[in-house]
């Protein structure tokens, strides 16, 4: 399982733009203030942006509503994706890498909601590589951790095999990823290019931790049982 921003991809002036957008045509207010987004969820990104920008509302579909706007915010700008972001060094050479070991089964774990997850992936060719119908999403409502052990259930459907938490490895950036790994059990390696350090990732668990993916073969030595 893969993370996507600041592990795969940057495109985050893409999605700043996206979230201002969204956020005011939910709420009415114009977004002065963007929260943390490392690790967060668009979920929790949204709720934490309420409060730190002084907006109250009851609307019991807010969330639904602004999901829904920030899809649309999001899809308007795909196109620019490539061209204001970036692929980070590595990633495409280290999926495919990984795609020919036997037995593997690539997907993301993901605070971004599924429609923009797939347009970062897409927008930079890595969604050849991944299954994104057993992943999980910032649109879901499960926690991270949670939806690890989902995406577990998901792929025995599919594939038909009996998974277990021993054969996942979650790859990602932040400190909040390597708490996910340990609510479902799985091992996570740290790539120490958003913004928790090698020395953070490490404490919090991550094993092991690289500096980016630009060694593919370290990249596969690490994701390997």
């Amino acid at each position: 399982m893969w993370n996507i921003d600041l592990t795969l991809v940057d495109v985050a002036r893409v999605s700043r733009e996206a979230y201002a957008e969204a956020f005011q045509r939910t709420t009415g207010r114009r977004l002065v203030a963007l929260p943390q987004l490392a690790g967060a969820t668009d979920s929790e990104i949204f709720f934490e942006s309420l409060a730190i920008n002084e907006v109250v509302s009851e609307a019991n579909d807010q969330l639904a509503h602004y999901h829904a706007e920030l899809a649309a915010a999001f899809g308007s700008r795909a196109g620019l994706l490539a061209e204001r972001g970036r692929l980070l060094p590595g990633a495409l050479e280290s999926l495919a890498a990984v795609s020919r070991l036997p037995g593997a089964i690539q997907t993301v774990l993901t605070g971004t909601i599924k429609p923009n997850a797939v347009h970062k992936l897409r927008a930079f060719g890595l969604d050849r590589y991944l299954d994104t119908e057993i992943g999980g999403f910032g649109s879901d409502v499960y926690p991270k951790g949670t939806q690890i052990l989902r995406s577990l259930a998901k792929s025995e459907e599919k594939y038909g095999i009996k998974l277990t938490s021993g054969d996942v490895v979650y790859v990602g950036d932040s400190t909040r990823d390597v708490a996910a790994a340990k609510v479902a059990a799985v091992r996570c390696v740290g790539v120490a290019t958003g913004r928790s350090t090698a020395a953070e990732l490490k404490e919090a668990g991550a094993y092991p931790v690289l500096d980016d993916l630009s060694v593919t073969t370290r990249v596969v030595a690490a994701v390997s049982p």
